[in-house]
């Protein structure tokens, strides 16, 4: 930075000196001293010859920056790159491949274990299938009776069009029709509390 301002200074002061060469040359020449005019005008050309070398140099070190920025952009990203691959190295050092399945093998052997854990706490006491089928088959038909029960004893609004079945050995009711009087009665307060 410091070379480009010195470069850039050194410059101005020879266009300047050019610029006064020019002006020298111009006295000359109204002093009709066409030798003098000559020298300067020479001066001048030097000067300016200067001034191009000057401006190659700037070049060459504008260059020489860029250069040196990219290189350093360069080295950073090469560092950056080693440090990725020496740290992923050290991974790779701490987990290999046996201490991977190692890990995934004691992973599934617990939840195996927590699987059969839940299981035995989801058990029923007693098993299920246990169940005595003769003894459901009469609650069955207890729970049949009970509801064509129910529904003699309800009010009849028209007359039954299928006949109900009424399992073997249950209480036999008799028709409507043949109803006593105590019965009657009894259908008569069971209709009026049903009525609320």
């Amino acid at each position: 930075m410091q070379t480009l301002e010195h470069l850039e200074k050194k410059a101005k002061l020879l266009l300047k000196k050019a610029a006064a060469e020019v002006e020298k040359a111009k006295e000359y020449t109204r002093a009709k001293n066409k030798r003098a005019a000559i020298q300067c005008l020479k001066k001048k050309r030097l000067l300016e010859q200067q001034i191009e070398q000057l401006g190659n140099m700037q070049l060459r070190v504008h260059d020489q920056m860029i250069l040196l920025e990219g290189a350093k952009a360069t080295t950073e990203t090469v560092d950056a790159l080693r440090s990725g691959a020496s740290a992923m190295k050290a991974m790779q050092k701490a987990t290999n491949i046996d201490n991977v399945d190692n890990t995934m093998n004691e992973i599934n052997e617990q939840t195996e274990n927590l699987k059969q854990i839940q299981e035995a706490l989801s058990a029923s006491i007693g098993a299920a299938a246990d169940f005595d089928e003769d003894e459901l088959e009469a609650e069955l038909e207890e729970l049949e009776g009970a509801e064509l029960e129910e529904q003699l004893l309800q009010p009849a609004t028209s007359a039954p069009t299928a006949s109900m079945h009424v399992p073997a050995g249950k209480q036999t009711v008799r028709p409507a029709s043949q109803k006593t009087p105590a019965e009657e009665d009894e259908l008569a307060t069971l209709q009026a509390e049903m009525a609320f």
